[in-house]
């Protein structure tokens, strides 16, 4: 088993300084299933990329830094996908709110060749200030009865295990994350785990849900009044779609 791991990257000058990609590259030196650690950057206006170019790329020969025009979390994501170069792909959140050690709880469940498997937290959020557990009950409300995946508990923990061409697959068949567009500000792109998995159901792909440690971490790229209403906003395209029969089901 082998898996490209991806680190969206956006202006992450502070979680650098505090050592994140330290604690990446010394979980995957020497971790066989990891061969390659690919740090997409989704336009960064502050050091990130010369702060790795300069310390971490030589520091740690699996680690590729992928420049990318920013365009959001989403996109990021999808480039790192697309770019890597194993049957498995795993991303994680550069602030590592999930630590990067429960990768270990994913690859194991991947033996049973389930091809999505999807950290999950606790409905708890420990440590989050109000607004992130606002968010979250939010996000439970859309994904149960607007979009209609009450099977699975939390859709936005970004810690994510793919099969590479069950990802691809899904990715060829987004709507609203379909065509890449140029932005300004932060945009964590909540839409775009409910979109891939709404459409990873509609095709019959199996997700399994693996329980994993989370802390709150503060970031300064989550807003709550323009990532709740970018959101909401990306959930009405996703139903539009859908009631338009724009999602094809497996061929």
């Amino acid at each position: 088993m082998r898996i490209s791991l991806i680190i969206p990257c956006y202006n992450e000058e502070s979680n650098l300084q505090k050592g994140v990609l330290d604690k990446i590259g010394n979980y995957t030196k020497l971790n066989p299933f990891f061969n390659e650690v690919l740090i997409v950057d989704d336009g960064s206006t502050d050091n990130s990329k010369q702060i790795i170019r300069a310390k971490y790329l030589t520091l740690f020969p699996k680690f590729k830094l992928l420049p990318n025009e920013h365009a959001g979390k989403a996109f990021t994501i999808i480039k790192g996908i697309q770019e890597s170069q194993n049957p498995y792909v795993l991303f994680s959140d550069i602030d590592l709110a999930t630590p990067i050690e429960e990768a270990d709880k994913l690859i194991a469940a991947s033996q049973n060749k389930i091809p999505i498997i999807i950290g999950s937290r606790s409905t708890r959020r420990q440590g989050a200030p109000l607004f992130r557990k606002i968010m979250s009950i939010g996000a439970i409300i859309v994904k149960n009865i607007f979009i209609g995946l009450p099977n699975i508990r939390d859709t936005q923990c970004g810690f994510k295990l793919f099969r590479r061409d069950a990802a691809l697959d899904i990715i060829s068949r987004l709507r609203v994350f379909h065509n890449r567009h140029r932005i300004s500000g932060s945009s964590v792109s909540a839409g775009f785990d409910l979109e891939f998995l709404f459409v990873a159901s509609r095709l019959g792909y199996h997700v399994q849900e693996v329980p994993v440690d989370w802390r709150h971490v503060e970031t300064h790229n989550v807003n709550f009044i323009n990532d709740s209403y970018e959101s909401l906003l990306d959930a009405f395209r996703i139903k539009y779609h859908d009631l338009r029969g724009d999602y094809q089901t497996k061929k």
